[in-house]
C-alpha cells in the first residue's frame, strides 16, 4: 500500500510542485527554479485593490459553488442515508435502494450532465411545461449554462459521496440509545440533534472532504453546464495546460491544493475522526 501511494500520489504531487517552478516561453519549457510563475497567478492583485483581482475572484468563485453544493449534498445524502438506516426494516430493501442510488454512476459523467440539456434548454421540457402551464410568457434563460445548471448538476453527480459515509455512520448506531434517549422523554427532534447528528459526525465529515475536494478541482461540469462561461480555478488549470502553459498550471494547481487542505484542515479540527472511528 505505501509503495502504491508513494508511486501515484506522491511522485505525481512531487512532479507538480517540480515544474511548478520551471520556466516556459510560447515555445518551450525550461527546468529551472523560479517563483515568478506564482508571481504571475496573483499578477496585479495588488495593483487593483480595493478592488478584487481576477485570481481572487475566480478562487471566490470555485469557493462559492463549493459551499453551495457541500450543503445541499449534505442535506439531501443526510435525508437519504437517515431514511435507509432508520426506515428501511429489512437489509434486502436497503440493498436494493441502495442499488437504485448507484445507478447513475453506471453512466459516463458527460453523459449525465449532458442528460439535463433537454431538460433545461430554452426549449426544454421544464420551459415547456411552465409555458403550457401559464406560469411563464417566454421560456426562461437561467436555467441552463448558469451557476444554477453547475450547482444543479454537481448535486446530481456528488450527492453519493455524501449519502455512503454518512449511512455507513448511521448504521453503526446503537438503537438502544435512541431507545434511551425516547424513554427519557426527547423528541425526535432532540434524538436526532443530541443523539443521531453527534454520533454520525465522522460519516459527515468524511463525506464533507469528498465533496469539497472533487468540487474544488472540477472543471468538465462547469465547461459543459456553463457554456464555457463561468470561471473556476480548474478550468484556469485545464485551459492554461491547452495552452501548453504546464508551469504556470502546476503553480495554480499547488495553489488550489494548499487551499482545499486548509479547509480539509479545518474540517478535521471540528472532529477527531480517527477517535470516532
Amino acid at each position: 500500500m505505501a509503495l502504491v501511494f508513494l508511486i501515484f500520489f506522491v511522485l505525481p504531487l512531487a512532479a507538480t510542485v517540480l515544474v511548478s517552478f520551471w520556466q516556459y516561453t510560447q515555445y518551450s519549457i525550461e527546468p529551472a527554479f523560479t517563483a515568478q510563475n506564482y508571481g504571475d497567478v496573483f499578477y496585479g492583485c495588488l495593483r487593483d485593490l480595493p478592488n478584487l483581482c481576477t485570481t481572487f475572484r475566480t478562487y471566490l468563485s470555485t469557493l462559492k459553488f463549493g459551499l453551495i453544493v457541500w450543503a445541499a449534498t449534505l442535506v439531501i445524502g443526510f435525508t437519504i442515508a437517515y431514511f435507509l438506516a432508520f426506515h428501511v426494516r429489512t437489509l434486502k430493501v436497503q440493498v436494493i435502494l441502495f442499488i437504485i442510488c448507484t445507478i447513475p454512476f453506471w453512466t459516463s459523467i458527460v453523459i449525465r450532465m449532458i442528460s439535463w440539456i433537454p431538460l433545461l434548454g430554452r426549449n426544454g421540457l421544464v420551459n415547456q411545461t411552465l409555458l403550457f402551464m401559464g406560469a411563464i410568457d417566454t421560456p426562461l434563460e437561467g436555467l441552463l449554462y448558469s451557476d444554477f445548471a453547475v450547482i444543479l448538476a454537481m448535486v446530481h453527480l456528488y450527492t453519493l459521496f455524501m449519502v455512503v459515509p454518512i449511512f455507513n455512520s448511521l448504521m453503526r448506531i446503537d438503537r438502544a440509545l435512541i431507545e434511551a434517549a425516547r424513554d427519557a422523554g426527547a423528541t425526535g427532534f432532540q434524538t436526532l440533534a443530541f443523539v443521531i447528528l453527534p454520533l454520525a459526525k465522522p460519516g459527515i465529515l468524511i463525506g464533507s472532504i469528498f465533496v469539497v475536494t472533487v468540487v474544488m478541482g472540477d472543471f468538465l461540469t462547469i465547461g459543459i453546464m456553463g457554456g464555457q462561461q463561468i470561471a473556476s480555478v480548474g478550468k484556469v488549470i485545464q485551459t492554461q495546460m491547452q495552452f501548453l502553459q504546464f508551469p504556470l498550471a502546476a503553480a495554480n494547481a499547488v495553489i488550489l491544493l494548499v487551499a482545499v487542505l486548509g479547509g480539509v484542515w479545518a474540517l478535521l479540527r471540528l472532529v477527531d475522526i480517527r477517535k470516532e472511528l
